[in-house]
Order: structure tokens, then C-alpha cells, then sequence
């Protein structure tokens, strides 16, 4: 086992690339970054006129997707969805189950954490910039799953879900980005300074 901590930070790597590895360490990982995910969807608030729900949700799994790569963020957010669906409550609001309109947001989040994810391997979390672009990116691929499948879900035409399951989000969503691009690139300078 080599220890990945000891080395100087480099392209390729994301933040858990930095812990010892092993097979433990990626279990934990994987089963850390749902649990994240459930625990940021209880960050609940309504939306009027929306049955989506403003949640810490969004921003947890583009966080984990960043944080733990493509791979890990794609299993870790798979099990947060598999686990929901199969009736943990641990979707916006204590929620759980495949019939809710905003399960498409959980469907894109696992392809936003694989697209972030990525993105980071490549040094996208590492400048404030960077980081911004892979989070509004991820962001767009939330919306490209979610906003169809309120639509096809609810019966609601493509400008009413985008109403109800977009534009009340947007400043929310400027607000997560800020926090990650501040969050990101912080936790890097601070590996380097190790």
C-alpha cells in the first residue's frame, strides 16, 4: 500500500486521492458520500407553487462528486438513490421511494458527480474559476435530468416544470457554486501546504 497523503497534490488526483488507499478507504468514501447526500436533503425548504423543494441536497452531491472523483461519485450517489428508492428517508424532507416528481434531480446528480468528478481529476477544483464552471456544469446536468422528468412526471408542460423546477432554484444554485469555489480550491492550498 503506498500513501497517496505524503505526496505532493498533482493533475489527476482528487481531495480523497490524498488518503492512504485501500479498499476500506473507498467503501468508506463511497458510503460517507450518501450518507452526506441524505443528510443535505433533510436541509429542506418549499417552494411555492413547486414540488420541489430547495435542499442542501444538490450541493452535497456535486461536492462528492468532486471530492471523491467519477468513479466513487458515481457509486456513492447511485447507492444515495438506490437506498432512497428503496425506502430509506433520506430524500428532500425524510422522503423516500421511485414515485416522487423530483426524483429526476436525484437521477442527474449521479451524472452531474461523474461529470464534476471528472472535471476534478483534471484540476477543475483547484482555481476559484475552474471550480465555478465545473459546478454550474454540474448544475446544468442536474437540470437536463430533472426538469424532463417533473414534466413527464406531473403532466406539466416544458415552461411550466422549468418554472416550478428551475428558475426559483437558480439563485440558490449561484450561491453553491460560491460556496465551492471558495470551499475547493481552499482545501487544496491547504494539502500544499503540508
Amino acid at each position: 500500500m503506498s500513501s497517496a497523503a505524503a505526496a505532493p497534490a498533482r493533475t489527476g488526483q482528487v481531495l480523497a486521492d490524498l488518503v492512504p488507499s485501500s479498499r476500506v478507504r473507498d467503501v468508506a468514501l463511497v458510503l460517507g458520500g450518501a450518507v452526506l447526500t441524505g443528510l443535505a436533503a433533510q436541509l429542506s425548504v418549499p417552494v411555492p407553487g413547486s414540488p420541489v423543494p430547495v435542499t442542501g441536497q444538490t450541493f452535497a452531491a456535486l461536492l462528492v462528486g468532486t471530492t471523491l472523483g467519477a468513479g466513487r461519485g458515481f457509486l456513492s450517489l447511485a447507492l444515495y438513490a438506490l437506498a432512497g428508492m428503496a425506502g430509506v428517508p433520506w430524500f428532500a424532507g425524510g422522503a423516500s421511494g421511485a414515485a416522487a416528481p423530483s426524483l429526476g434531480y436525484v437521477f442527474g446528480m449521479i451524472l452531474a458527480s461523474v461529470v464534476v468528478g471528472a472535471l476534478a481529476r483534471r484540476g477543475a477544483d483547484r482555481s476559484v474559476w475552474r471550480t465555478a464552471g465545473a459546478m454550474v456544469l454540474g448544475e446544468a446536468v442536474i437540470y437536463a435530468v430533472g426538469v424532463p422528468y417533473l414534466a413527464l412526471a406531473t403532466g406539466m408542460s416544458a415552461s411550466a416544470a422549468i418554472a416550478a423546477g428551475l428558475t426559483p432554484f437558480l439563485i440558490g444554485d449561484a450561491l453553491k457554486a460560491a460556496l465551492a469555489m471558495g470551499a475547493l480550491p481552499t482545501a487544496w492550498k491547504l494539502v500544499g501546504k503540508r
